[in-house]
């Protein structure tokens, strides 16, 4: 009675298995599917009984770079970032071989589709919206695998180095064209002000002198600047009058005016 006992003792000690916390086990009874091992200590007959873990923890997996083509036939290489989850450990195990394996590779073919089927500007300024199709499409295609994909970053898209001076070109005509529309606004509205001063001076009376002397003031401060003054048409014509009394007599009007 003692030897059975102490063989049911040793049978039970060596059938315990452990499962942690973010794991689940896969019991079989003679191949069959028996149950979901939850976390704790568990028993699994020797010969008749064997399980299988699988980490329910979400997984970061690099996807290696792929050489794909856009819609308009750029070839480039991309690779990206895959999140995933098992949600049911059950399936993971009964519907599907290896199934990190098999995620990797249908990340794989699902970005290069993704990829051929927007232009290579869409894929560069639309990255979020294209991680997020891709992110659908493989969690639609995982889910009877009992395969959560929670997200897909792309990492890194490289271009062929022509392509990367063609890009650069046209970085660089855009950033003149805004110059020369920036400029050329500038001189509209600098020509819109003029005009508008020039009205001013011309309803003014006496405004144009201060304004002259003024400017005569700002380039006095230099020594080094010759000043030239312009003088009015009328004092021209008075010097040249024959009578210089009549002439010295108009220049005294203009002055007064």
């Amino acid at each position: 009675m003692k030897i059975i006992i102490g063989i049911i003792i040793f049978i039970i000690l060596i059938s315990i298995r452990q499962v942690s916390e973010y794991e689940r086990g896969i019991k079989f009874r003679f191949g069959k599917f028996k149950r979901i091992m939850k976390p704790g200590w568990n028993l699994v007959l020797p010969i008749i009984e064997s399980y299988k873990k699988v980490d329910i923890r979400t997984k970061a997996v690099d996807v290696p770079e792929q050489d794909a083509i856009t819609k308009d036939n750029v070839s480039i290489r991309i690779n990206a970032v895959i999140y995933y989850k098992v949600f049911d450990a059950s399936k993971a195990i009964l519907a599907v071989e290896r199934y990190q394996y098999a995620v990797g590779q249908l990340a794989q073919t699902t970005m290069r589709n993704a990829v051929g089927a927007v232009s290579l500007d869409e894929l560069l300024s639309e990255r979020d919206k294209i991680s997020t199709e891709i992110c659908k499409v493989i969690d639609e295609a995982t889910d009877p695998w009992g395969i959560k994909v929670e997200n897909v970053e792309l990492k890194d898209v490289k271009l062929p180095e022509e392509m990367q001076r063609v890009i650069a070109k046209v970085a660089e005509a855009e950033r003149e064209k805004e110059a020369v529309i920036t400029k050329s606004k500038g001189e509209k509205e600098a020509a819109d002000n003029l005009a508008k001063a020039a009205n001013v001076l011309s309803n003014s009376p006496g405004a144009l002198h201060l304004r002259t002397l003024a400017t005569l003031n700002d380039l006095s401060s230099d020594q080094s600047n010759t000043i030239i003054f312009a003088i009015p048409i009328e004092v021209l014509q008075a010097f040249g009058e024959k009578n210089t009394q009549g002439a010295v007599q108009k220049v005294k009007e203009i002055i007064k005016k």
